[in-house]
């Protein structure tokens, strides 16, 4: 049985008054490079992100024949915006009371028009062909977005941010890498024990690459405290988990930072509902209605502008 998201009329037309159902979703980030919908955008140089995101939008309202809602989280100045674009190319911003609510139903819908795990692989094919930034950013924005949907703690924004940690390393960003798997294996502990020890493995394994002193005694306390709350716990680790929780001491008990004896007394560092889940994630502020780059009068677009 087939369906249309898009709500028809008597003459199984779509109502053009009617409220969006699908919301689309654009990420920015921070080097300008940008995303539609988990498709990277050939920027030509000279083009402004509003514009191509406005024009990738607009071309999806066409098609439908109806309104459009989208959501662009803009990491190069730190904002999301809530966006209505129609048919006609004419688009506004909205404030976050006028967007319609998320809802079981309408994440579901958003998914099943553009699958998450249809992103992934798009994410591995660009890093099969060692495109690392285009991939890296796949991935960010995908993160990005199901961690505003689902929250940072939802089964597929960890895989999501995951995948962001890998390609991190894969570029040599170690500290990156390592705040990304750290805040993944920091949840899992949280969440599930018994899939915590790989991740705290891969936060180690990025960790272990670091440089900078202040960095690895920090990131390295965080580490230790995983590891020896893993072992409190009674979960069960690999020989090579083992020795990776062994390094961890010694390193830290090598470096000029001192390093406090635990205690039998003392709570794990990693506990449920303890410390910021994400604290990397920079805060979004939301953006007021009528924002103006992202505002356009009908008829207008990149193409008819120049």
């Amino acid at each position: 049985m087939t369906y249309s998201l898009t709500p028809r009329n008597e003459g199984n037309l779509p109502a053009l008054s009617a409220p969006p159902l699908i919301r689309l979703d654009a990420y920015v980030a921070e080097d300008g490079s940008t995303v539609v919908n988990g498709h990277l955008l050939e920027m030509g140089g000279t083009r402004p992100p509003n514009e191509a995101i406005l024009d990738a939008i607009a071309m999806f309202a066409r098609t439908l024949g109806a309104p459009v809602a989208a959501t662009v989280i803009d990491r190069s100045v730190l904002q999301v915006a809530r966006l209505r674009v129609h048919p006609d190319g004419s688009s506004r911003t909205i404030a976050d009371e006028e967007d319609l609510p998320p809802g079981r139903e309408r994440t579901a819908a958003e998914e099943e028009a553009f699958p998450p795990l249809a992103r992934v692989e798009r994410i591995i094919q660009h890093a099969q062909r060692g495109e690392l930034h285009a991939a890296s950013v796949l991935a960010s924005a995908l993160r990005e977005h199901l961690t505003l949907r689902r929250g940072a703690e939802d089964e597929l924004s960890l895989e999501a941010r995951a995948i962001e940690a890998y390609l991190a390393y894969q570029r040599g960003d170690y500290m990156l890498s390592t705040v990304l798997a750290l805040t993944v294996a920091r949840i899992r502990c949280r969440t599930d024990l018994n899939r915590a020890a790989p991740e705290v493995a891969r936060a180690t394994a990025a960790w272990q690459r670091l440089t900078d002193d202040g960095q690895v005694a920090t990131r390295g306390q965080e580490l230790l405290h995983m590891w020896e709350h893993l072992t409190a716990e009674g979960v069960p680790l690999e020989p090579a988990q083992q020795a990776m929780a062994r390094a961890v001491r010694s390193r830290l008990e090598r470096s000029s930072h001192s390093l406090p004896a635990p205690t039998p007394s003392s709570p794990p560092a990693v506990t449920a509902g303890q410390g910021p889940v994400a604290p990397e994630d920079t805060p979004l502020s939301p953006t007021r209605r009528g924002l103006r780059r992202f505002t356009r009068r009908a008829g207008r677009s990149a193409e008819s502008q120049s």
